[in-house]
């Protein structure tokens, strides 16, 4: 008999090194244990998750839920495909208090198993396995296998626009110069999408209003789709910026991505949404039936009945406020941190959980020395782009409830570089 075959694209893909993959096997306890370290005197900087409680309220509707028969007896039944009614209403509620989305309703939402998943299936319902999708360099390591994967075409058309210059460390030197290269790639390519994340994963810099009105405006002219992923959306520093309000009933061809993982401590209990015209969501509707059928009912009941009070009584506000306070000054000890025992270049962030810093020399090798050598891990930033093949990507997130451990890392680095 034949030898069995996987399908040729995931074949290909096997025989490439993922980004995201590789940043989990090297954080993998049993790996850290092979190189002769001890995992407990591991301090990493590579997680990109947020460590802050959940909301207590939210825990208690879960505990409601499970504790009361019928509803725990609900809660194991199919949603709609689109998500449930309450909890949509109120996620457009949660949009509106938090970062003042107007004209947003119900209809203008879906709910899916993940921001993953909808990533996946968003591709699949707005682009065809030939159409060209531009990116930013740097930017999110995942994008890339998953456009892959959803348009099944392992030589899909992606383009990228740079945003890091990585020989003066600096984000954006000229944004006018930028929309001028959007505008010149947008009339040699037929781009179906743009995609980026506000705040930026790995950078935590946000676009200025500018560029993105540009490339709204642009790819409007230009029959595109604007996705912008939201996920650390809660985690901005300073003044929010005033697209974070905009709505797709504004912008038909904006498509907001947003995650439960990152503002409430939810990356475990699977559950995201996507805002958009309802053309859209006619189309995310018919695609998401082929791909989880319905999201996760018991999450919904308790994500919908704990939005619902925690609006009206002011607790959802305090509770966002707070999570933003703690991770600015978790960004703050590492940039200090940094600038004191290091002294490499570095972004400031402007938001979410990391920044990059300019390693000056093959990332990889030098995430793999300092690892060896001091029992610090960091992330090597050739997976978000060609722009940081000389950086790394260092999150303070998990460590927001332990700052002095960022002190304690950037020290050990410190004094083995010294030598």
């Amino acid at each position: 008999m034949a030898k069995l075959k996987l399908s040729s694209i995931v074949q290909e893909q096997m025989k490439k090194p993922s980004p995201i993959r590789q940043i989990m096997k090297m954080a993998d306890r049993q790996n850290i244990i092979n190189m002769g370290l001890d995992p407990d005197d591991i301090i990493s900087f590579g997680g990109g998750w947020v460590n802050h409680a959940a909301p207590k309220e939210l825990q208690e509707k879960y505990i409601e839920i499970c504790k009361d028969s019928g509803q725990f007896h609900a809660s194991g039944g199919y949603s709609a495909t689109l998500g449930d009614l309450k909890c949509r209403e109120q996620l457009a509620r949660y949009e509106q208090e938090i970062f003042g989305v107007k004209e947003l309703t119900a209809e203008n939402i879906i709910i899916g198993q993940s921001s993953t998943q909808l990533t996946h299936d968003v591709f699949r319902t707005l682009a065809d396995p030939n159409d060209e999708i531009l990116l930013l360099d740097p930017t999110y390591a995942n994008y890339y296998g998953q456009i892959i994967f959803a348009l099944h075409n392992p030589g899909v058309k992606i383009k990228y626009l740079p945003v890091l210059d990585p020989i003066e460390w600096k984000y954006l030197p000229n944004v006018d110069e930028v929309i001028d290269k959007l505008q010149q790639l947008f009339t040699s390519h037929k781009f179906k999408i743009v995609l980026f994340p506000a705040p930026d994963n790995p950078t935590s810099q946000i676009l200025p209003e500018k560029l993105v009105k540009s490339m709204v405006d642009i790819a409007a002219d230009n029959n595109a789709y604007v996705i912008i992923d939201y996920a650390y959306k809660t985690q901005y520093f300073g003044e929010m910026p005033r697209y974070f309000s905009w709505s797709p009933n504004d912008y038909e061809n904006l498509v907001a991505l947003h995650s439960n993982s990152k503002w409430a401590r939810g990356l475990g209990r699977r559950l995201g949404w996507i805002e958009a015209h309802e053309e859209v969501i006619d189309g995310l509707e018919r695609v998401q039936q082929c791909s989880i059928l319905c999201p996760d009912s018991l999450h919904q009941m308790a994500i919908g009945s704990y939005l619902e009070e925690a609006i009206d009584d002011g607790s959802l506000r305090k509770y966002v406020d707070e999570g933003r306070r703690n991770y600015q000054h978790a960004a703050d000890v590492t940039i200090k941190a940094i600038d004191k025992e290091l002294g490499m270049p570095r972004l400031i962030p402007q938001g979410g959980l990391y920044t990059v810093m300019d390693a000056a020399q093959d990332a990889n090798e030098f995430v793999l020395n300092v690892l060896k050598n001091t029992g610090v891990l960091f992330i090597p930033g050739i997976g978000f782009g060609n722009s940081l093949k000389n950086g790394v990507r260092i999150s303070y997130g998990p460590l927001v409830n332990d700052v002095e451990k960022i002190k304690e890392g950037m020290e050990r680095v410190g004094r083995f570089l010294k030598k």
